[in-house]
């Protein structure tokens, strides 16, 4: 028997479908949004959307392996993939081994390319989440084995990120351990605990750091200091506000021009609203919830629990990052240097957003499989 909406496929195909499509917005968004900044930089127009490019097809062909993976495998290694990625995240603090940009240390340098720990971490934590929910199943209502855990584990991961520093990935990453352990039957009661004992941290951690705090300010009120710390938010707006309904044409951004700093990473979404309009963010958004919908229709039809936890844990992690990336860009959230899954530039989180669709089209596959025997 088929799936639904599966035709003689032995995986879902509409979820590559969308990825495919988004990436293929991504490339020309790249391209667009970095043409100019490219030339400055290094003299070549075509930089950023040539590693792109490299990205994209070295991603595409992590997805195929994963695919043919049977993802039950992971199980017996998420203690090495989890410890790895923890060292990873710590070797990033050595001094001449992380490399600073902007002041945070979050990545390694590897010949031409760059790694960023924090993109391998989510997918190792996802996979160590999953296994111990599964494997504690019928005690998830308990601290010892429920909350504890997991809890245990994401504040090591969270803590070496903070240190780096990145609180926007840290404050991700705790919004996603806290759903996947509501949805695995943790304690309401406990939760509501943690998060209490949470925002009061986080409030520290804001207030106490000064571009964090200019941060929550441009937030508030970027309109008080147009030309420092709402300078980029008040560009990112202007852009909306050109783009209209239609947009203003590919490549016809004036934003790019050198106003909106960065313009082809975390807030690649305003050049997309400048040049495509309202109609454009709109099939963004639409091809993005059909990810997020279709893992999660993934998830329900695993043979088993493990299956449904990763599933619905990495379909999770892209709906977060997605709303809040388009949260920053919009000025709904305070801004976090969060990229755009599959649009934004940026080899690390394309690359492991890829091997994530790689493991649901294998859970997928396996679900069609076990249907028809």
């Amino acid at each position: 028997m088929a799936p639904k909406g599966g035709g003689h496929y032995n995986f879902d195909p509409v979820i590559l479908t969308a990825v495919i499509l988004l990436v293929g917005i991504g490339l020309v968004a790249v391209y667009s949004a970095s043409s100019i900044l490219a030339e400055q930089r290094y003299g070549d127009h075509y930089y950023y959307l040539r590693k792109q490019l490299m990205f994209c097809l070295f991603g595409f062909l992590v997805m195929i392996i994963a695919k043919n993976i049977n993802y039950l495998l992971y199980r017996r290694f998420v203690y090495l993939f989890l410890v790895s990625s923890t060292i990873l995240l710590a070797l990033l603090l050595v001094p001449r081994l992380g490399i600073k940009v902007g002041g945070a240390q979050r990545w390694f340098r590897l010949g031409f390319i760059s790694i960023q720990p924090s993109e391998i971490a989510k997918l190792s934590l996802a996979m160590f989440v999953a296994y111990s929910m599964q494997k504690n199943f019928e005690h998830m209502g308990s601290f010892s084995r429920g909350l504890l855990p997991h809890l245990l584990a994401g504040t090591i991961v969270i803590g070496l990120i903070l240190a780096q520093p990145d609180l926007g990935t840290a404050v991700i990453i705790g919004m996603w351990i806290l759903i996947l352990l509501f949805i695995g039957g943790v304690n309401l009661a406990q939760l509501i605990v943690l998060l209490g004992l949470a925002v009061p941290i986080l409030f520290y951690l804001i207030t106490q750091t000064a571009y964090r705090l200019n941060r929550l300010w441009a937030f508030l009120n970027p309109w008080e200091d147009p030309q420092g710390i709402g300078f980029q938010i008040i560009h990112s707006f202007l852009a909306f506000g050109s783009g209209g309904f239609l947009g203003v044409g590919l490549g016809n951004s004036k934003q790019k021009l050198l106003y909106l700093p960065e313009p082809h990473t975390d807030f690649i979404l305003a050049i997309i609203a400048e040049e495509i309009g309202f109609i454009g963010v709109s099939a963004l958004l639409i091809l993005f919830t059909i990810v997020v919908i279709r893992g999660i229709k993934i998830a329900l039809r695993a043979p088993e629990l493990y299956g449904t936890y990763l599933a619905m844990g990495i379909s999770c992690m892209l709906a977060i990052q997605v709303i809040v990336n388009m949260g920053v860009v919009m000025a709904l959230l305070p801004t976090k240097g969060l990229t755009l899954p599959f649009i934004s530039y940026g080899g690390s989180s394309l690359i492991v957003n890829f091997m994530s669709i790689g493991i649901l089209m294998n859970i997928s596959r396996k679900a069609v499989e076990g249907r028809r025997r």
